[in-house]
């Protein structure tokens, strides 16, 4: 059921989400927002580190930040004072829902959850294609790999544990099917992000890249959310050398402080190899970062924020995925023949845990081969 208003909203909130790759599925969402309402001022809560990600967006007149200190009744006294006519809480948590009860914003929208229905004016029931993050126990894994091959790949018919996920289980459907209250249209848009010319001019100078004329390709080694959805490094190692023999390529590496290790272990070797890279891990800015995707003709990744932003910048994307499902989760707008996905037949997989209890067995049946040949066909 939609939201009737008397007038339209002039003032909406936004509760953004906290993590940077379900920030960007949220674009579409807000996109099909502003083309509800053309005329209302559109303020995005966010949290600081992510918000860089909405300058030069359409959707977004402005953002009110917060850091990850601040308390529920600081962040009410910000949003109290801006007098907002309606709120639009993206994330599911109590937390989210209780900083707009407390601000006082007349109209609070969001889906309906245990211990936060209380605090929205209307809450949004699931919707009927929504696919649950199911979390395996090690015990439902080892069942799953202690099956008989044959007894999974025999027929078609008989490959019952891992049934095709419709197009419509992707997230970004969960955050349209909440602005479709509000009467916004719920037709999918891709993922949108947006960089000025200057900004990539801005970043090839810094960086020493404006030189350069061979082109230019973006590494991605890392995953803050755990080691499950990291292809090893050297698999990374290989493919990086493979394809820059193959493309006469320069590597870009991208990574967060947290990745300058991993990535120096790569610039060695492909450094060692007389191969072409940068290391720039723990080095830019989120809006340093996104130019800097902008301008590679394809990044290779896995499972990050960054590989959702740069999908939604344009750049073509592949990515191994061992962990978590490109069905729910991946790049982009789901079928986008610009982005290669790659699955391995693992029976526990997805199994959206941060650490593998077995033997990693999603990733380590990525091969080198794969993975090469995924990345240059982003590029033909």
């Amino acid at each position: 059921m939609s939201v009737s208003f008397k007038t339209p909203p002039r003032r909406i909130l936004v509760r953004g989400t906290n993590w940077l790759g379900d920030a960007v599925m949220t674009t579409p969402a807000l996109l099909r927002l502003r083309e509800q309402f053309p005329a209302a001022h559109i303020v995005l809560l966010t949290q600081s580190k992510l918000a860089e990600l909405w300058q030069q967006h359409p959707a977004i007149n402005e953002t009110i930040d917060f850091t990850a200190e601040e308390g529920i009744f600081a962040i009410a006294k910000k949003l109290r004072a801006e007098k907002f006519d309606l709120a639009l809480v993206l994330p599911n948590s109590p937390r989210s829902a209780l900083e707009v009860f407390l601000a006082g914003i007349p109209q609070r929208i969001g889906y309906a959850r245990p211990w936060r229905n209380f605090f929205l004016t209307q809450v949004v029931t699931p919707r009927a294609g929504a696919v649950k993050m199911h979390k395996r126990t090690a015990a439902e894994i080892q069942q799953l790999v202690s099956q008989k091959p044959e007894a999974r790949s025999q027929k078609p018919e008989a490959r019952s544990q891992k049934p095709e996920v419709p197009k419509s289980a992707h997230q970004i459907f969960e955050y349209l099917n909440l602005v479709a209250a509000l009467g916004a249209n719920a037709e999918p848009l891709a993922p949108q992000l947006f960089v000025t010319p200057d900004e990539i001019e801005a970043v090839k100078i810094k960086f020493g890249l404006d030189k350069i004329t061979a082109p230019i390709f973006g590494l991605n080694p890392g995953a803050e959310y755990g080691a499950a959805k990291r292809w090893p490094v050297e698999k990374f190692i290989s493919a990086a050398k493979e394809i820059q023999q193959q493309t006469n390529c320069v590597w870009i590496l991208f990574g967060g402080k947290g990745d300058l290790q991993l990535c120096e272990r790569i610039e060695s070797e492909i450094q060692n190899s007389k191969f072409k890279i940068q290391n720039l891990s723990g080095q830019t800015s989120l809006r340093e970062l996104m130019a800097l995707l902008k301008i590679c003709r394809a990044v290779l990744t896995n499972d990050t924020g960054p590989m959702h932003v740069a999908a939604a910048l344009g750049t073509p994307v592949a990515v191994p995925f061992g962990s978590t499902s490109p069905e729910l989760t991946g790049p982009g707008l789901p079928g986008d023949a610009r982005n290669h996905l790659i699955k391995s037949d693992a029976p526990c997989s997805p199994c959206f845990l941060r650490e593998c209890p077995i033997d990693f067995r999603c990733m380590n049946g990525i091969s080198v081969e794969r993975v090469v040949e995924a990345v240059l066909q982003t590029v033909r």
